[in-house]
């Protein structure tokens, strides 16, 4: 069943592609723990007693920020099969008209 076009299809299979590449990556960095990415982490706390809170705090932060990266490239890859398949069909069905 046909839900969109040949150039919407298109454009979701080219969003998906960058969307999945970035995504991964920043999952790896996040990951590794990269010093780019610290603006980036959610405290729960606003305050630290000692720098053991704030190391583990941050280091639960990297962590699950690397999964929200991760879950969202893989929906990012349901999008791409999603168009690659409508794009699929809409080429099928411009050979046989």
């Amino acid at each position: 069943m046909k839900v969109c076009g040949p150039k919407y299809a298109l454009c979701g299979l080219v969003l998906s592609v960058w969307g999945i590449f970035q995504l991964v990556l920043m999952g790896i960095f996040f990951y590794i723990k990269s010093v780019a990415l610290v603006e980036d982490l959610n405290f729960e706390k606003t305050y630290f007693s000692n720098q053991n809170e704030f190391y583990i705090e941050a280091e639960r932060s990297y962590t699950q920020n690397a999964y929200n990266c991760w879950i969202a490239a893989c929906i990012y890859v349901l999008t791409f099969l999603f168009s690659g398949y409508q794009f699929y069909l809409n080429s099928r069905s411009s050979l046989s008209v």
